[in-house]
C-alpha cells in the first residue's frame, strides 16, 4: 500500500517576508512549493494538502471594506471560502505544471472544505484572533459601534479586529477527501483551517470566525490515519531556546520530550506553539510521525536528514541518524 502524508503547507509558502503579496509573487512561490513536493510524490507518497490563508483573508475584508458603498460587504466565513478557491487554484496549477514536467501523471484536486465547530465553545465569547489591516483609534471606535467588531490595541501599530478561534471538531468534507485520496487523488483541503459551521437543527451555519490552520490539519491528518504528518513552515527545524545563544535545533524528539519543552515556554503561542501542539494531537490519537521543516528542506527531511522529526514515546530514532544532519547547515549554530 502507498504511504499517505498531510502536508500543511505556512502561509510564508505564498507571501514570503517583504512581499507585498501580488498574484505574480503568489504564483512564483506555489511553483517553488509544487517543485519541492514533486520528489515526494515520486517516491510513492499519496498527498493531502492544506494550506494557511491569513493575508489572503486580511486583502479580502479590505477590499470587502472599500467597495463596501458600491457592491454588498462579505463575511469572514464567505471571505475564507472565496481565499481557498484562490489559493487552491494557485496550488493546484502549479503541482499540475511540475508534475508534467516530471512525467508524472496524478489527477489532483482542490476541495472547498467546512470545518465543524461548536457554538457552546468558550473562545466564541472570547475573540483573540487579530484580522485584517490596522486601524487609527477613531476609525476602529467608528467600526466597533456600526458593525459591533471587538477590537484589540497593538501599542506598535495601531487597533485590529478579533474574532473568535474556536476548536475543530469535524469536516464536512471528510468522506470525500478519503475516497479520493484512496482513489490516488492528489487533493488540497481544509484551507486556511476550513470554513468554520455550526451545526443548528440539521442544518450548517458559517460563523464569524478563524480555525487554527495547523489544528485543523491535525484534526485531518488523524480523521484519514495518514502515515505522516509534515508541517512545512520558515523554519528549517524547532528550536530549543530559540534567538538566544544557546539555541539548538532539535532533530529526533519523543512527544513527552516536546510536551516538557512546551510547558517550559520554549515555543512562543504566536510562532511554533500552536505548530508543536497540533502535532502532539496528532501523535496522542495514534499518528506514527511529525515532521517539522521548511519546504526547501521537505525531502531531506521525510528521508530523514533534516527537520524535526517528533515521535511517540517508545519510538526508537535510527542508530546514527542525527550524525546525518552534519552534512546540512543549521540556522544558529
Amino acid at each position: 500500500m502507498p504511504r499517505t502524508m498531510l502536508l500543511a503547507v505556512g502561509g510564508n509558502s505564498l507571501i514570503r517576508a517583504g512581499e507585498k503579496g501580488t498574484f505574480a509573487e503568489q504564483l512564483a512561490n506555489a511553483r517553488h512549493t509544487a517543485a519541492a513536493i514533486i520528489g515526494l510524490i515520486r517516491d510513492g507518497y499519496r498527498l493531502v494538502i492544506t494550506h494557511g490563508n491569513g493575508p489572503q483573508v486580511g486583502a479580502d475584508l479590505l477590499r470587502s471594506e472599500r467597495a463596501a458603498d458600491q457592491v454588498p460587504g462579505l463575511p469572514l466565513d464567505v471571505c475564507g471560502a472565496a481565499t481557498q478557491g484562490e489559493i487552491g487554484y494557485l496550488l493546484c496549477q502549479s503541482l499540475h505544471d511540475e508534475l508534467g514536467a516530471a512525467g508524472l501523471h496524478i489527477p489532483l484536486v482542490s476541495v472547498i472544505t467546512q470545518t465543524v465547530v461548536s457554538p457552546d465553545d468558550p473562545a466564541m465569547q472570547h475573540p483573540t484572533k487579530p484580522i485584517g489591516p490596522f486601524y487609527s483609534r477613531a476609525d476602529a471606535e467608528q467600526r466597533k459601534r456600526a458593525f459591533g467588531w471587538e477590537i484589540v490595541e497593538d501599542a506598535a501599530r495601531g487597533y485590529r479586529r478579533v474574532v473568535p478561534s474556536p476548536e475543530p471538531i469535524d469536516i464536512i468534507e471528510l468522506e470525500v477527501i478519503r475516497d479520493l485520496v484512496e482513489d490516488g487523488v492528489l487533493v488540497v483541503a481544509v484551507g486556511g483551517g476550513g470554513i468554520p459551521v455550526v451545526r443548528s437543527n440539521g442544518t450548517l451555519q458559517g460563523v464569524e470566525a478563524v480555525i487554527d490552520k495547523d489544528r485543523a490539519s491535525a484534526l485531518l491528518a488523524s480523521r484519514l490515519n495518514v502515515d505522516l504528518f509534515a508541517i512545512s513552515t520558515d523554519a528549517d527545524f524547532v528550536y530549543r531556546d530559540y534567538k538566544t545563544p544557546a539555541q539548538q535545533p532539535l532533530t529526533h524528539v519523543t512527544v513527552s520530550e516536546m510536551e516538557t519543552y512546551l510547558r517550559a515556554g520554549q515555543f512562543p503561542p504566536g510562532n511554533m506553539g500552536p505548530k508543536v501542539e497540533s502535532a502532539l494531537r496528532f501523535l496522542r490519537n495514534g499518528g506514527p510521525e511529525v515532521i517539522i521543516t521548511s519546504y526547501q528542506h521537505l525531502y531531506e527531511a521525510v528521508a530523514g536528514h533534516a527537520g524535526t522529526r517528533i515521535v511517540r514515546d517508545g519510538e526508537l530514532v535510527a542508530a546514527g541518524a542525527e550524525q546525518e544532519y552534519g552534512t546540512l547547515p543549521l540556522r544558529g549554530r
